[in-house]
């Protein structure tokens, strides 16, 4: 959180659209991304229940959520052949809702082994910040509950990340987000561009 990372999810999508203008470019998040996404999206973010939620019933939640997006979104669009750029994956649930909310991060990757089913990404970018100065880049904006959270949970998110790696090995960047806009776009569209010549999903241009 205050990473950057919708700023660079969505200039990485930019970029594709003008390297490759002939491949369908779609941006995406996490969770939302469609019309029952987006009302799950409202009940776990909203700051106006007084009812706390249930980290489990938490976890169902944001599962459901992707279930939903991964189908009528994301699906689809791969299965044209093409490129789907997400703000967030399920590692980011191994993170909140595992270590940050104290619950076995097996657990919550066995609650989204259905929900996400064959769609996995082919490639994370981990947009590293220390927690204090996350914090203070969305301390001020208010809208969702998750910026209440205190630096403790976000520490313990961060081993959450750590854990979430060895899933994803051979999948994860670290990207150090204290950098520049344009360093940290620089290194998350080299990396991009690699995995996109290893597939041989575009021909390597002149």
């Amino acid at each position: 959180m205050g990473s950057g990372k919708t700023t660079h999810s969505k200039l990485l999508v930019e970029r594709l659209k003008e390297e490759f203008p002939k491949k369908e470019v779609v941006w995406t998040r996490e969770p939302g991304g469609c019309e029952v996404a987006g009302a799950i999206r409202k009940i776990i973010q909203s700051n106006e229940f007084e009812e706390e939620i249930e980290s489990v019933a938490e976890t169902y939640l944001f599962a459901a959520a992707r279930a939903q997006t991964l189908r009528k979104v994301v699906g689809p669009v791969l299965k044209r052949g093409g490129i789907v750029v997400s703000d967030r994956s399920y590692a980011t649930s191994v993170a909140y809702q595992g270590l940050g909310k104290g619950l076995d991060p097996k657990h919550v990757l066995e609650i989204n082994k259905i929900a996400v089913d064959k769609i996995k990404p082919d490639l994370i970018f981990f947009l590293k910040l220390m927690p204090g100065e996350s914090l203070s880049r969305t301390r001020d904006m208010g809208k969702d509950k998750f910026e209440r959270l205190d630096v403790s949970f976000f520490a313990k998110a961060m081993d959450g990340y750590a854990y979430a790696k060895k899933t994803f090995k051979g999948k994860w960047v670290d990207v150090d987000a204290s950098k520049t806009i344009g360093d940290v776009h620089e290194k998350v569209w080299k990396s991009m561009v690699e995995l996109l010549r290893d597939k041989k999903f575009f021909p390597r241009r002149p």
